[in-house]
């Protein structure tokens, strides 16, 4: 069971915003780091919105359920919490 992973979000105000971004993420129109760095609200833009290592019970519920789910790479589709919209990427799943 993965109790820690890496990730790298973008934060923005609107589900509008972070729908256009996961579509020209997906597209090749630019890539997640450019983007976090352009767009994220989040002071981890500044590093293409990486995260860090984090475990279970250190992100708001929905953002840690959306970030537990994806593999390693995958992009998910936005994600609501009280700050924003997120996209989400896993950016490692450490072996155990």
């Amino acid at each position: 069971m993965v109790t820690e992973i890496r990730a790298s979000h973008i934060l923005v105000k609107t589900e509008d915003e972070a729908n256009n971004l996961y579509n020209e993420i997906l597209n090749n129109k630019t890539d997640f780091e450019s983007a976090a760095q352009e767009f994220s609200l989040c002071p981890s833009g500044q590093v293409g919105g990486d995260l860090g290592f984090f475990g279970k019970g250190m992100m708001v519920k929905p953002f840690e359920d959306a970030a537990f789910s994806l593999k390693e790479g995958e992009l998910s589709k936005p994600v609501q919490t009280q700050f924003g919209w997120h996209l989400i990427k896993v950016t490692e799943i450490p072996e155990d």
